[in-house]
């Protein structure tokens, strides 16, 4: 029995995000959703399950497309890679010119890129939508990124502007530019992400080792903290798991979990990205090698098996003063981070042609998303106020934050060092600070060996030309062509 075109927006995949997505969908006025999962006995438990939401439920996809309004609008909630595929190639045999295929999952932006292409060419828009928040955030408000062309946008954005997270009145929601774009700026937010934790848990690490507070302890700090310049919803949720003891053994639950964590490839991607775009994410970097690291136990073993002995904790004399130490030293390293993170967005935009406005991203993370911040207000309003700023770390705001925490980001990072407890993201992202700040760098001696080894040749400080030193001759200096090796 063919169903009746009813539903102005439909959703493919219901495992929890791509349901919690639908119920969402529901729940905004305006809304008719038609749901479709390949296994329909999955389709029928989230129908039976809520049926305040009103859902149109198909058990076949031409069923589920027929139950869609024209312009037909569905979005793909499934597993991506070759699941996603399948599934665009059955709605693009059914779609017509104007209907849009919107893909909701993580997907490699260039996936995106080549899918929007060959999508095109039916007339069908295709549109990569990153969507951020998790299974809360797809139910009560995520933070969306869309890319595809504008004309999709005009019918998208209001269905994805009435389900989006709300930060200060505004929906976390914005056309970030055409193809690969939402998912690229999503990637990116991923990246930020695993920095982010991989920071607080440096700090957590530096309270209980170097300042020698339980996990309740430090439960509170955080939790202090999340009161002011560092509130986030990361800060938020670490006090949350610190919090948290063990209901078998009754030692804190962070004590109980496997030190190896896990990923999902979005963070590599952001540095495998980066590096093509010739963009130093050395803070987001060393948190993807941190995971790498906690997961290679047998290596982990090898070397502690060789050591003889290890420093001496340092131990904080006075708790509240290291404390606030750690909390600079963390505020700086994430404006670190995040100006790295902006600055790929950059290169992104420009490479493949995208009009990305940096103000609008930060203001959609307020929301929903992960990464959600109070300082991204303040990114904004640098990006609002001089949107060609060469990095986040010249606005008046965060000069003047990293400035304050200078000292107290080098005592940490010393500290941390003298005691032996890793901090690669501290470190990292200081290292890049210092890199942008001294006026000279060892770069100069760089070049040199480059030219003897490979006549990869140079420039010179005090006149303007490319040169190379005939190292294996008289040595003397010639002007030549730039190298291309």
């Amino acid at each position: 029995m063919s169903q009746e075109a009813t539903a102005n927006i439909g959703v493919v995949g219901l495992a929890v995000m791509g349901s919690n997505l639908a119920r969402n969908l529901a729940s905004r006025e305006g809304n008719t959703v038609a749901v479709y999962n390949r296994t329909y006995a999955r389709t029928e438990e989230l129908v039976n399950a809520h049926p305040e939401a009103g859902f149109v439920a198909s058990e076949s996809i031409d069923d589920f497309v027929a139950s869609l309004a024209t312009p037909r609008t569905a979005i793909i909630m499934v597993q991506a890679g070759r699941g996603t595929d399948a599934v665009i190639d059955q709605l693009v045999e059914r779609f017509e010119p104007g209907d849009i295929i919107v893909d909701g999952g993580n997907a490699n932006f260039h996936d995106t890129i080549a899918r929007e292409k060959r999508v095109a060419e039916t007339g069908i828009h295709f549109v990569g939508a990153g969507i951020s928040g998790g299974e809360e955030g797809a139910l009560k408000g995520p933070s969306i990124m869309p890319g595809g062309s504008a004309e999709s946008y005009e019918t998208l954005g209001p269905i994805l502007a009435s389900i989006a997270a709300v930060a200060e009145g505004e929906p976390c929601v914005t056309h970030v530019g055409t193809d690969g774009a939402g998912h690229f700026v999503k990637m990116i937010h991923n990246g930020i992400e695993y920095a982010d934790m991989q920071l607080i848990a440096e700090a957590y690490d530096l309270l209980r080792t170097v300042g020698g507070l339980e996990p309740a302890a430090i439960a509170d700090v955080f939790a202090e903290w999340n009161n002011g310049y560092l509130e986030s919803y990361l800060i938020e949720i670490t006090a949350e798991v610190l919090r948290q003891v063990d209901a078998e053994t009754g030692n804190p639950f962070v004590d109980i979990v496997l030190d190896q964590a896990g990923s999902k490839g979005t963070g590599v991607w952001t540095v495998q990205n980066a590096l093509d775009l010739g963009v130093p994410v050395g803070g987001i970097a060393e948190a993807v090698f941190a995971r790498a690291v906690s997961s290679k136990p047998n290596q982990r073993a090898a070397v502690q098996a060789t050591i003889q002995s290890r420093p001496d904790v340092q131990k904080a004399s006075d708790v509240a003063a290291f404390a606030d130490d750690v909390s600079k030293a963390l505020y700086a390293s994430k404006v670190v981070a995040y100006a790295q993170g902006f600055d790929a967005i950059i290169a992104g935009a420009e490479k493949y042609g995208w009009d990305i406005h940096k103000d609008k991203i930060a203001k959609i993370w307020r929301g929903g998303c992960i990464i959600r911040a109070q300082f991204l207000n303040r990114i904004a309003d640098a990006y609002d106020e001089n949107p060609d700023i060469a990095t986040l770390l010249e606005a008046p705001y965060f000069a003047d934050a990293v400035r304050e925490g200078e000292a107290a980001w080098r005592r940490i990072v010393a500290t941390a060092a003298l005691s032996g407890v890793p901090v690669p993201g501290f470190g990292a992202a200081l290292s890049y600070y210092d890199s942008l700040a001294v006026k000279r760098l060892p770069a100069a001696l760089v070049q040199g060996q480059r030219d003897f080894f490979g006549a990869h040749t140079y420039k010179r400080v005090d006149k303007d030309g490319v040169f190379h030193t005939l190292w294996s001759g008289d040595r003397t200096e010639i002007e030549t062509e730039p190298s291309t090796h």
